[in-house]
């Protein structure tokens, strides 16, 4: 039986530090060239196409893009292109395409498809021989390197970083250089947070919630999809402005729940959100920046809000190795998966 420190989901996701900072300066030079250019042509719209974890990055993506510049973000489904074979209109618009492999069909049509109509493309792409890559117009590479275990972890936090690098470098935002500049080191502490209580909490659950608003609705995407792939939980994903129109019906005694929460405006609702649940007895984990009690998951205090979201998923899948392998599965061979997924 493997212990938590041998998976490859582990070390994976132990070495998105140093990935990261690899990337920020290899990058630089690129994503200040591409910012240059997206300043001067400005797009009338950003139109994300992903699927999986790399979606959930773009869910991420939404809110840093709308929030630092102000431009309308909306995801597309890749099977407007690949199914239904149904042209939109995109002149003038940056179609952001992402991917780990660069190899999913129907994302590789939808891409082509957002480039006769007139879109600038960029991909977001680990493989940067990948068929998504030659499609683009620009490829910023993720150079998170080769990832062996099933379930994304170094390349989806790269995700991260590479959208928070090109909104800073189209913004010229000192405060998001600064943020950047300070993430690989940020990441490096979070990772010694001690979230066994999650593990210790969740070994015999079948089913929970996972809350978060702003830039922690990703997190909370990905933590539910990580739950499913990895620990044999279902676990359904929510915003915390979303939760209480219904789903909250289904919360009582003993019902788990997950919640992220960053040092923003979203913060009191969120907080707010995770008390309503106490009151009616379910089980909360609180991870948030100065969270405190028996079910409070650490943050690292003073972590800027925008970034607030890459620790928590570190911090998260280091638990969800472990509660994996608590629950009898293995994190990096999960059952009827496999690496590349290639979806028409």
């Amino acid at each position: 039986m493997k212990s938590p420190r041998d998976t490859l989901m582990y070390q994976e996701a132990q070495s998105a530090a140093d990935v990261v900072a690899h990337q920020l300066a290899a990058n630089a030079g690129l994503l200040a060239a591409l910012g240059d250019r997206l300043r001067a042509r400005p797009p009338r719209c950003i139109v994300t196409c992903a699927r999986g974890s790399s979606d959930h990055a773009a869910a991420y993506a939404k809110y840093v893009f709308e929030t630092r510049l102000g431009v309308v973000t909306a995801s597309a489904s890749p099977a407007v292109s690949s199914i239904y074979d149904a042209p939109l209109d995109l002149e003038g618009a940056l179609f952001l395409a992402v991917s780990q492999s660069g190899k999913s069909p129907d994302l590789l049509l939808s891409t082509k498809a957002a480039k006769a109509s007139g879109a600038y493309v960029v991909a977001l792409v680990n493989d940067t021989g990948s068929p998504l890559a030659q499609a683009a117009d620009a490829v910023v590479p993720l150079h998170a390197g080769p990832e062996r275990s099933v379930a994304a972890t170094k390349s989806y936090l790269a995700t991260l970083a590479a959208v928070l690098q090109l909104t800073a470098c189209w913004s010229g935002d000192g405060a998001l250089h600064a943020a950047l500049e300070r993430l690989p080191q940020d990441l490096r502490t979070g990772w010694d947070a001690d979230w066994s209580a999650l593990v210790d909490g969740l070994r015999g659950t079948h089913n929970l919630f996972v809350v978060g608003r702003g830039y922690g609705f990703g997190a909370a995407l990905e933590a539910a999809l990580k739950f499913k792939e990895t620990c044999g939980l279902h676990a359904e994903a929510f915003s915390a402005a979303e939760v209480k129109h219904g789903p909250m019906a289904l919360v009582g005694a003993g019902f788990p729940v997950l919640v992220f929460a960053q040092d923003d405006g979203s913060l009191e609702g969120t907080l707010g959100v995770a008390a309503e649940f106490r009151k009616r007895g379910a089980q909360v984990w609180l991870a948030a920046p100065g969270a405190s009690g028996p079910d409070a998951l650490p943050l690292p205090a003073g972590v800027p809000a925008i970034t607030t979201p890459l620790l928590a998923v570190q911090s998260f899948y280091r638990a969800a190795s472990a509660l994996s392998l608590a629950r009898g599965y293995d994190p990096d061979v999960p059952p009827h998966l496999r690496k590349v997924t290639e979806t028409l």
